[in-house]
């Protein structure tokens, strides 16, 4: 995992570039990676992704990877 600023948002290596999400197959640029603690203690990795239109989704920091150029 990388490094977690106190504000809750990691230090992804692929932050402000193409990425593209496993699970919907959308691509658009990586604008943050939080991290959100649940009651049970679990600690969910969410990725923030903005594609072209601008509207924003999110979805499971598992699910990017670099988008093929």
């Amino acid at each position: 995992m990388n490094a977690v600023g106190h504000d809750g948002y990691e230090q992804h290596p692929l932050l402000h570039t193409r990425v593209r999400d496993i699970a919907s197959q959308g691509e658009g640029e990586l604008t943050a990676v939080t991290h959100e603690l649940h009651s049970d203690g679990r600690v969910v990795r969410i990725a923030h992704i903005r594609p072209e239109s601008g509207i924003e989704w999110t979805t499971s920091a598992d699910n990017i990877h670099a988008a093929a150029p």
